[in-house]
């Protein structure tokens, strides 16, 4: 039997991952800053990183703080702001990690339903005026896992104006942002309102997974806090790690890795669509603009999580789309097609609709 086919791994696959260009950072880190890369650091990471960012997005350094890869800035965020009981506003669906990092710390979490433009915004006025007063707002805003979907400019503007008015944080968690494809790039919120605006990213997705290396951008005296949190936690992040990425973007590999990265994208996004068109015209799908994720709609009676049984048995995974929400979601499911060539795109759709008909029918026969 051949290897299983994963559409459940939101990764690259090998042949897209600059190892080359890794290998030659890795050299010039140990050449260029020797007692730097393999020393301990400070809580903030590795200084002339941290000094990148900072530049990227046009900020003072003490604004940054580069960590071991973005979800533990998001643990950071979540432990320096929620406490049990208070309130957390999140996409429905959204992150299956966010879900149980906020769950496990007892944040009271209100799911708002996700449009193909990003979070219904009217939706969460809605719940504002009904009385909820969240600590936090939790927003994918480009390319959202796990519905491949996109905060629009006004959408990003009204949500906002809410936060502002309502007095919570807005938490854009952007890891997919450089992974655009398609259209024009959307402004970041924390260039909108820096000061309500806490941005996290990684270069788990433009330089490679294992390097682990993420990031926090936000108010000068939140990101001290939480540095001290980090303190407390390890002392210093990996910074040989940190010194490898900090040379790889500097040299420029970082843009050719996101070319090539975006190329392979392009192209796996369009076949999975064309794929499911062919061989499961019950699916209903907005085609991504960029990142990794496709989010299917299967009909209502669908039983997704038969489906992926069977489907695991033909040899093809994927991930339930009942995982990404509180309740629901029952006959929908997430696609990641970064980690699978053309081929076997086009080998594992045919499996899946396979798997679709064999539940439907034995669904019919039993009713």
């Amino acid at each position: 039997m051949s290897k299983p086919i994963s559409f459940a791994r939101g990764a690259p696959s090998l042949d897209i991952v600059d190892v080359e260009g890794l290998r030659a950072a890795a050299d010039r880190a140990l050449r260029n800053d020797p007692a730097g890369a393999t020393a301990y650091g400070t809580s903030v990471g590795y200084l002339p990183l941290r000094e990148w960012i900072a530049e990227r997005h046009d900020v003072a350094p003490e604004r940054v703080l580069v960590t071991n890869g973005s979800m533990q800035a998001d643990a950071f965020l979540f432990d320096a702001l929620v406490r049990p009981g208070d309130t957390v506003v999140v996409e429905r669906p959204t992150y299956d990690r966010t879900l149980l990092s906020l769950r496990q710390r007892g944040a009271d979490v209100r799911m708002v339903q996700l449009e193909p433009d990003g979070i219904d915004v009217a939706a969460l006025a809605r719940v504002l005026a009904a009385g909820a007063k969240p600590r936090l707002a939790h927003i994918i805003p480009n390319f959202q896992n796990p519905a491949g979907y996109t905060l629009s400019l006004d959408k990003r503007r009204a949500l906002l104006a809410l936060a502002a008015d309502h007095g919570f944080v807005v938490f854009e968690d952007d890891p997919y942002e450089a992974l655009r494809f398609e259209g024009e790039p959307v402004a970041r919120m924390v260039a909108l309102d820096p000061e309500r605006v806490v941005y996290a990213s990684s270069f788990s997705k433009t330089v490679c997974p294992g390097v682990r290396v993420g990031y926090l951008v936000g108010p000068e005296e939140l990101i001290g806090q939480i540095a001290k949190l980090a303190t407390g936690a390890y002392i210093s992040p990996n910074m040989l790690a940190q010194a490898i990425v900090n040379e790889f973007c500097r040299s420029g590999a970082l843009e050719r890795s996101i070319e090539t990265v975006k190329a392979a994208l392009r192209e796996r996004s369009r076949a999975l669509a064309q794929a499911l068109g062919e061989h499961l015209p019950q699916a209903r799908f907005v085609a991504p603009q960029g990142g990794y994720f496709m989010w299917l709609e299967l009909p209502r009676e669908t039983d997704v999580a038969a489906m992926a049984q069977r489907a695991a048995q033909l040899g093809v995974q994927f991930v339930k789309g009942s995982d990404f929400m509180l309740e629901g979601g029952e006959s929908s499911l997430r696609l990641a097609y970064s980690g699978v060539t053309v081929e076997e795109i086009e080998r594992g759709v045919r499996l899946l609709a396979q798997a679709y008909r064999e539940v439907s029918e034995r669904a019919g026969a039993a009713a």
